[in-house]
């Protein structure tokens, strides 16, 4: 029997703000384990929270971004749950009444143009940490760390509506994108702002009913979603052609070996016993705070997209790459100003975001390091063929290494630019007479020996010939 994959994600958003959710402890990452707690968010008893106007704000912008229908009076409930990285016993969050609502978020897939539904967006708060022997040798005892509890999230649900998990990868990339370029969250996986649990089941195909659906939780990488999500739909395929029944339960993922292990068997909402905080009050947005929001929103990462297709002629790849972060677009926009759009789209593309890995930088670094002004004089240079490819790539390095400007640098390095015929004529006319074999070969008739001569010209210039010259000259030489 053929069967339907059905799969809805659930994830959570980390805030970019500078204080918790709900005291005002510094949000920060890789500090001294439990050096940012108060009594607030380590749940003492009599601490009294209070809600983050930031976040509220941050959270008004993605809603509004993916149009969602917005809650004038949404209301914090508490979420009651024994896990040891929870100090408080339960998690401050909204349950019937959320903040937003239906909405979806844009995504192309395969240059075509989807839309996934959502069901909710909601505001919560973070748990800590904990640190187990087994995934790490070098302690005995599991360790909590609460420097992470009371951390702003928005909690985005999905409609089951997700078929495949390229569909689960294509929607986190969109959802990242748009996070950056909201300025809400950096959105790195890696350190915990953005995570994601799947929801997946299976149906016979054609069918409308939904299977047992299974959680897997805490998929810290893309690619874990997407390699999650496969390794469950399979598990649950294997079951099922088996005769097996599914039950609906929570699994881990362990990425390193490709296992799944189920941790517990699934809770429903009753088990969680929601009841709204007595300590908070209605969350009221006003009409003011929502049209002021929509007012002052960025252009929307898809509809940047499309514009540096229709505007710059670039390829909907090269658009989607330079549109991931809007610091990286801004950058190309400035660049690319009275300069070949694609042109400056390669060096960016190739060039720039293999230093930023190689350096391990942000964009923010490199537009600091190299401004666009300075990266327009380089990749104007570049475009005009005055500076030749071996040597471009040289200077690249540079700029991001030094100061100063283009020719400043190619002096510091002892660098002479072998642009001008007047300059090339001589080393060209050794080349013939040092390689009579090869001219002659060229004279007879065998093209081939051309790209050899080339060469030799390249080679003896230092690399800082600009080949097309070179090639000119070399065809006037041999007439």
């Amino acid at each position: 029997m053929a069967f339907e994959a059905v799969i809805g994600l659930e994830c959570h958003i980390q805030l970019r703000t500078r204080t918790k959710m709900f005291c005002e402890c510094e949000v920060v990452f890789g500090d001294e384990p439990n050096s940012h707690v108060c009594p607030v968010c380590l749940g003492l008893p009599g601490a009294l929270p209070r809600p983050n106007g930031g976040a509220i704000a941050m959270a008004l912008r993605l809603g509004i971004a993916l149009g969602c229908d917005v809650r004038r009076d949404s209301v914090f409930a508490r979420k009651n749950y024994f896990y040891p990285d929870m100090p408080k016993n339960y998690q401050i969050t909204q349950y019937d009444r959320p903040l937003f609502e239906h909405g979806a978020l844009p995504v192309t897939m395969d240059g075509e143009p989807r839309s996934f539904e959502l069901t909710r967006i909601h505001v919560e708060e973070d748990a800590g940490k904990s640190f187990h022997p087994e995934r790490h040798g070098d302690r005995s005892l599991s360790r909590v760390e609460f420097n992470r509890a009371g951390t702003p999230l928005l909690e985005l649900v999905t409609e089951p509506v997700l078929r495949s998990p390229a569909e689960c990868a294509a929607f986190l990339t969109a959802l990242r994108k748009l996070v950056r370029a909201l300025g809400i969250s950096d959105g790195d996986m890696e350190k915990g702002q953005l995570r994601c649990d799947a929801n997946v089941s299976l149906r016979p195909e054609g069918a409308s009913l939904l299977g047992v659906k299974t959680e897997l939780k805490n998929l810290n990488t893309i690619k874990g979603v997407e390699r999650g999500v496969e390794a469950e739909i399979e598990r649950q395929r294997r079951a099922l052609e088996a005769g097996e029944r599914i039950v609906q339960a929570t699994l881990l993922y362990d990425a390193d070996h490709d296992k799944l292990q189920i941790m517990r068997t699934k809770e429903e909402a009753h088990d969680y016993r929601y009841l709204p905080d007595p300590d908070l009050p209605v969350l009221r947005v006003s009409e003011f705070e929502i049209a002021h929001c929509r007012e002052t929103l960025p252009e929307l990462p898809w509809a940047r997209e499309a514009r540096f297709v229709s505007q710059y002629g670039l390829p909907a790849y090269d658009a989607a790459v330079l549109c991931d972060a809007r610091e990286l677009a801004d950058y190309y926009e400035a660049c690319a100003e009275g300069l070949d759009p694609k042109f400056v789209s390669n060096w960016l593309m190739t060039e720039v975001l293999r230093i930023l890995k190689e350096k391990q930088w942000e964009i923010a670094r490199w537009v600091e390091q190299v401004p666009p002004a300075r990266m327009r004089d380089f990749l104007a240079r570049a475009q005009k063929r005055e500076l030749p490819g071996p040597l471009a790539k040289q200077c690249i390095g540079w700029l991001a290494d030094e100061r100063g400007s283009v020719d400043e640098l190619l002096q510091r390095h002892g660098v002479e630019v072998k642009g001008t015929a007047e300059a090339l004529r001589p080393i060209v006319r050794a080349v013939i007479a040092e390689n009579p074999g090869p001219v002659a070969e060229y004279r007879s008739g065998k093209q081939v020996t051309f790209g050899f001569l080339v060469g030799q010209v390249m080679k003896k210039s230092g690399g800082q010939a600009v080949p097309q010259l070179v090639q000119q000259l070399l065809r006037e030489e041999l007439g």
